[in-house]
């Protein structure tokens, strides 16, 4: 079987490897949800360069815990005591870190935003000091701190807020994404096949999680059936993702924001009154707090966000609302439930109740996909159409609803998708679509005169006859294999 390897992540390690070659200290933020590399991108970069490493990743806890944490890493890295002492205090903690740095280590906080809790953020002025020392002397510091984070609105108020006792004191900055769909596919490829179901299936449910495709790898089933990976990712005693959600997602809210965030998972497209009416009927007490709740889960941890259709303003009561993770939402509109009853009702039953709402789903997921194949493909200088704008959707009061409206505004080329998940229903939907077409360039006035106006029927696979009857129709066909061709 073909070993595992590194995928993606080109820029961000040859990045990493230059902050770390240069033989100066550093001060390094790592920002980007759970589970999507930032550990791995390090041990990536530090494979190549021979440099002690103390890794760390801070508990929710009380300062003794984050105390005998470190301890452990000291005993674990094999940190000689001439080097540093297990400390006992916070400000030892620190001390800790600038003798670690000063001896060349790499040192790794993972879960960095913890310190933002109250009874461990004196820490951070303890760590300023230590920065600011390590800062005035960089030609005879070797080594360098690392700091890693997964919730952005915490990271920015210990790193970015004027007021922090760490504001502008580090050196470089690194925002980890999710893997880019080229990647995601060769991977696929060297692991599973190139079947364009299995990547809309996986993109749907993974995205760009490096380490979810890795566990489907090690539990033998990222080439299986459907059921075989649902069964066995979510639906065993031992199954690696059956607590992923609320361990790493929800256990930040603490039951918080529930009923809000399962909404917006079941209904993607929703708007604020479809929410509000929603809270008001379910907590009759809580319905003046959803502009709050929104809020909270929008800036401070991005797990909802508001789109608007193309050319509205950022005030236009035409938003709606969607999980801006495909793994958080595929979890609560498909999963949560059916892995919660797994004590009490055949597990092949739930994992079929699953699989049907996942599937549901992935009609949403291909109108995002295709948009993020458009925007990668024009990025790279491949394939037909170079954007000058971000891809989006448009709908209105009236019922109009496209899926895709790109433009190339250079070449005046306006390019407007039609996305199903079936090329069946794709090719019936083609007069009802241009009906909608027709009525969204009424709408846009004179904007488009004199441009060329094309349209594109998207599937995840176009055979030869459905092909034939898009271009009858006066569309470009494209499938998934067209998208992900020579990425």
């Amino acid at each position: 079987m073909t070993s595992w390897g590194f995928y993606g992540r080109r820029d961000e390690l040859a990045q990493l490897e230059a902050i770390l070659a240069r033989g100066r200290w550093f001060f390094v933020r790592m920002q980007g949800r759970r589970r999507i590399g930032k550990t791995s991108l390090i041990q990536q970069a530090l494979g190549s360069i021979a440099r002690p490493t103390v890794y760390l990743q801070i508990p929710d806890s009380a300062p003794a815990g984050v105390l005998s944490a470190f301890s452990d890493a000291l005993e674990t890295f094999q940190v000689p005591e001439t080097v540093a002492r297990p400390p006992r205090t916070l400000t030892e903690l620190a001390k800790a870190i600038e003798s670690l740095v000063r001896a060349d280590y790499v040192v790794v906080l993972d879960e960095f935003q913890y310190f933002t809790r109250k009874h461990l953020s004196e820490f951070a002025s303890h760590l300023q000091a230590v920065v600011d020392r390590l800062s005035s002397e960089p030609t005879g510091v070797t080594g360098g701190l690392l700091v890693l984070g997964s919730i952005h609105a915490e990271m920015t108020a210990l790193l970015e807020d004027r007021g922090a006792p760490l504001y502008h004191r580090t050196t470089d900055q690194l925002d980890l994404g999710h893997l880019d769909i080229a990647s995601v596919h060769e991977l696929l490829v060297a692991h599973a096949d190139d079947d364009p179901h299995r990547l809309l299936f996986l993109w749907s449910l993974f995205e760009g999680v490096p380490k979810f495709y890795r566990d489907c790898f090690e539990q033998g089933v990222l080439g299986g059936t459907r059921e075989q990976l649902i069964e066995a990712m979510f639906f065993r005693s031992s199954s690696p993702l059956r607590s992923e959600a609320d361990n790493w997602f929800l256990h930040e809210l603490r039951g918080r924001y529930d009923m809000v965030l399962k909404y917006v998972a079941r209904h993607p497209g929703c708007t604020n009154g479809d929410l509000s009416a929603h809270v008001a009927r379910v907590s009759a007490e809580s319905s003046e707090q959803v502009g709050g709740y929104i809020k909270v889960l929008r800036e401070r941890y991005r797990m909802i966000e508001r789109r608007l259709p193309i050319f509205s303003k950022q005030k236009s009561p035409t938003g709606r609302f969607y999980i801006r993770d495909n793994f958080l939402r595929s979890w609560l509109h498909a999963l949560k439930s059916s892995v919660e009853a797994v004590h009490f009702r055949p597990v092949a039953e739930l994992v079929r109740q699953s699989d049907q709402r996942l599937a549901e789903a992935e009609g949403h997921s291909l109108e995002s996909l295709a948009a993020a194949l458009y925007e990668e493909r024009s990025r790279k200088g491949r394939g037909d159409f170079a954007l000058t704008g971000r891809i989006e959707g448009y709908w209105d009061k009236g019922g109009t609803e496209l899926d895709l409206v790109a433009l190339n505004e250079d070449a005046k080329v306006l390019r407007i998708g039609n996305c199903k998940r079936s090329a069946e229903r794709l090719c019936a939907s083609l007069d009802e679509y241009d009906a909608h077409i027709a009525r969204f360039l009424a709408a846009m006035g004179g904007r488009f005169e004199g441009w060329r106006v094309e349209r594109v029927g998207i599937s995840p696979s176009l055979d030869s006859t459905a092909r034939a009857r898009l271009v009858q129709h006066g569309y470009l066909a494209q499938d998934l294999r067209d998208l992900v061709k020579d990425l």
